[in-house]
């Protein structure tokens, strides 16, 4: 049985809507955010104290993009990767890696100045100014999708799941107002899949049983 650790809408929900998405029987260890600071004890399993941690066997694997196209090519074939020998192979792992190293880095400085350090050590200006450089590299994906209802070969994968966590980490920043139309539209989209909402009251119910907030904290990043 795949064991995933999990905070409430962190990084760690892309493998989390990735194995909703592929229908795979897994395990649900949530914890506290931030799990090294909180749980102290975790530091033991993932000397990083970072989530996700996903565990299969004698794989272990902490990075969210990663674990996604790990899950997929478990389940191969599937219309959730594209193959190499694929016309849009190239495009998909560029979104899947968008998805997190683009989209997501910009927004853990804004969640660290504007919300995570104390008071006296916030700087507004420079979680404005990565609001904003987060927000351009997002306008990028809106040629393609005033055309397209997804990033690659006109349907649902993996790489949907790695940007559609950003604009979900973006929604809860507060940014979703500021998303151009074709990405609010996408973003609407996502939202609706029977996946995420799968993977929403996954993580509910698990926190719930395991005594885990089920408030997402400010921080949601690991």
């Amino acid at each position: 049985m795949i064991v995933l650790y999990h905070c409430v809408s962190a990084r760690s929900f892309r493998p989390l809507w990735m194995l909703e998405e592929l229908d795979t029987p897994y395990e649900l260890r949530m914890l506290p955010f931030p799990p090294r600071v909180l749980d102290r004890s975790y530091l033991a399993i993932n000397p990083l104290g970072t989530i996700p941690l996903l565990i299969d066997g004698s794989t272990r694997m902490t990075e969210s993009a990663a674990i996604c196209q790990y899950l997929c090519a478990l389940k191969t074939p599937t219309s959730f990767q594209i193959e190499a020998g694929e016309e849009h192979f190239g495009a998909y792992l560029n979104h899947l890696h968008f998805g997190e190293a683009t989209l997501t880095f910009p927004q853990t400085l804004v969640l660290r100045y504007a919300h995570f350090e104390p008071e006296h050590l916030k700087q507004p200006a420079v979680a404005n100014d990565y609001a904003k450089w987060f927000l351009a590299r997002l306008r990028t994906l809106e040629p393609h999708l005033s055309q397209h209802a997804y990033l690659c070969a006109d349907r649902f994968t993996a790489a949907d799941v790695s940007v559609g966590y950003a604009l979900m980490l973006a929604d809860y920043l507060g940014m979703a107002p500021r998303f151009t139309p074709a990405v609010a539209a996408y973003w609407g989209r996502l939202r609706e899949r029977e996946g995420f909402r799968r993977a929403l009251n996954a993580q509910e119910q698990a926190a719930l049983l395991q005594n885990v907030a089920t408030t997402p904290s400010p921080t949601l990043t690991a």
